[in-house]
């Protein structure tokens, strides 16, 4: 048994117009939102063994604020080039070659991506991981090389406006 969890990057700004899409930093919404989200994944007892980021500047720094909020070691943090602009087809790659001692694994990347990826691994009823969304799978198998469609089920989602409802 495997635990996934999708990180969609916190709210990022588009106020530097020179600036490209990979560089885009949080916002303040972003650099509040995911130290939230992060508490509430420690209060539900989730510490992930490894962290895998896109190199994009606005996931790498909502991996950073999830790991220090985690008590995980920002230098163990795996950037992984293949996340950033990535489909579904790359991310099950990116997983397929995780070391099976690997149980609890977190994902921080991008939509479409990541929406279809809990689309293709659960019943995930949901149109859109907003911003600092998070979704948590339990998936049906022992080595992450075996991971198929539907080989796991939707723990819970959520995303900061349903947290601070």
């Amino acid at each position: 048994m495997k635990k996934l969890y999708l990180v969609r990057h916190a709210k990022s700004t588009r106020e530097y117009p020179e600036l490209t899409d990979f560089e885009r930093p949080l916002n303040i919404r972003g650099r509040i939102d995911a130290p939230v989200m992060s508490e509430l994944l420690k209060k539900m007892g989730i510490t992930p063994d490894i962290i895998l980021s896109s190199p994009a500047n606005r996931a790498l720094a909502t991996a950073r604020l999830f790991a220090e909020h985690l008590h995980y070691p920002l230098n163990k943090i795996k950037v992984v080039e293949e996340i950033y602009e990535a489909w579904r087809e790359n991310l099950v790659d990116v997983l397929k070659k995780l070391d099976s001692g690997k149980v609890s694994v977190m994902l921080i990347g991008h939509n479409p991506g990541l929406q279809l990826l809990a689309e293709y691994l659960a019943d995930f009823p949901h149109e859109n991981i907003p911003t600092c969304g998070i979704v948590g799978l339990e998936l049906h198998l022992d080595d992450w090389s075996d991971i198929k469609e539907k080989s796991g089920k939707l723990l819970f989602f959520e995303f900061p406006k349903k947290v601070k409802m």
